[in-house]
């Protein structure tokens, strides 16, 4: 087993994926009758991990049943994730961060190919996926292989795609920018990646290149009935 953990983003309200997201958390929604998550956490214990975390909020008590099923799995209540944005769930996970080598990953995944996360990582890295022309999603400024900056929208540069892996004593780090973003005002509006920024210049941080195909972050009900369908096409076939 791996001296490793990791972090898994749950607490978010899903709007863009209403009126599903009324009844069901949107990690729990399912592809091929899997709920999300339970794909990410199978990928994540294939490679051997010590611990999962998962930060909850917005119907809490649905992800219960994952404490019996997992070994080894924690809930964390993010008491604040209606009122801020997703910096307040690394606030809540800082009594784990800092002791281990850590992975942070978005819930809302679906993990098509668990062998993703079969690499030795030598240093911190965000997992990235290249886009060609212009895009909206957040992107990384590069000087060379190193990571200088990460901001919404670019052009022809790496997208983010919800996994990011963290030596343990950059992860330290990051637990003091969190910190640090909770004492300036307007910080409930933050992304937890806005405050990577503030220690870029300390810290060796990368990007792990990977296909679109194979870690896919599902925004809006169309984008799952599609998926759905495309995977049952493909199994039909």
């Amino acid at each position: 087993m791996k001296n490793e953990i990791a972090i898994v983003l749950a607490a978010g309200m899903g709007t863009r994926m209403r009126p599903l997201t009324d009844e069901t958390a949107k990690p729990l929604l399912k592809v091929d009758d899997v709920p999300m998550i339970e794909t990410l956490i199978n990928a994540l214990y294939a490679r051997g991990i010590l611990a999962i975390y998962i930060i909850v909020g917005y119907k809490k008590e649905q992800f219960n049943y994952l404490t019996t099923k997992y070994r080894n799995v924690e809930l964390i209540e993010n008491k604040e994730y209606s009122v801020k944005n997703n910096i307040s769930s690394l606030k809540a996970a800082e009594s784990v961060l800092g002791e281990h080598n850590c992975f942070i990953c978005e819930a809302d995944l679906f993990i098509k190919d668990s062998d993703v996360f079969h690499y030795d990582f030598e240093k911190s890295c965000y997992f990235g996926n290249f886009v060609e022309g212009i895009s909206d999603d957040w992107v990384f400024d590069l000087s060379g292989d190193k990571v200088v900056n990460i901001k919404k929208g670019g052009n022809n540069q790496y997208n983010m795609c919800g996994v990011s892996y963290w030596l343990k004593d950059d992860i330290s780090k990051m637990k003091g920018a969190i910190s640090k973003s909770y004492n300036t005002p307007g910080h409930g509006n933050m992304f937890w990646d806005e405050a990577v920024n503030y220690i870029l210049e300390d810290i060796n941080l990368g990007i792990f290149p990977i296909s679109s195909n194979r870690i896919i972050e599902i925004d809006t009900e169309e984008e799952l009935a599609q998926l759905n369908n495309l995977n049952k096409l493909y199994c039909y076939c």
